[in-house]
């Protein structure tokens, strides 16, 4: 099944904030916030901060980033097909990077496939109900890769 993700992180290479999956089918979708870094940057504080946790309820989980990709595998476990789509090639990076939980070792991950999409005419601040916020975003991305 595919999944469409969205991260939000501190501003350009900064750190990973929040991430979301929105799978195909069903409402079975994954959020994830991080705790934020000691210096935020200001852009990030004003428009991605105060929607982090505009979430409903019982989907919200601020967890470390090991629990946050431990979190993940347990979400993907039951999918030998999983297929990670996104529309800006940091977010692939930060997903990634997410999965990698000390040197040379990784969360137990049955195997994925990443796709980078060309989603011209997507525009997360357009489409989405809470602009930045992954979750949203990432629902929005889904809504517009199935013309929905």
């Amino acid at each position: 099944m595919r999944y469409f993700l969205d991260t939000e992180f501190n501003g350009f290479g900064g750190a990973l904030i929040s991430v979301a999956l929105v799978p195909e089918y069903g409402d079975q979708e994954f959020y994830a916030s991080l705790p934020l870094p000691d210096h935020v940057h200001s852009w990030v504080q004003q428009h991605v901060v105060p929607y982090l946790r505009h979430v409903p309820p019982g989907i919200d989980h601020q967890l470390d980033r090991r629990q946050t990709a431990e979190h993940i595998a347990a979400y993907l476990e039951g999918d030998a097909d999983a297929v990670i789509v996104a529309d800006w090639p940091e977010d692939l990076a930060h997903f990634c990077a997410l999965l990698v939980t000390e040197p040379a070792r990784m969360v137990d991950i049955n195997g994925l496939r990443l796709e980078l999409i060309n989603a011209a005419g997507f525009s997360a601040a357009v489409n989405s109900r809470v602009p930045h916020n992954a979750l949203y975003d990432a629902r929005a991305l889904r809504d517009f890769c199935l013309g929905g």
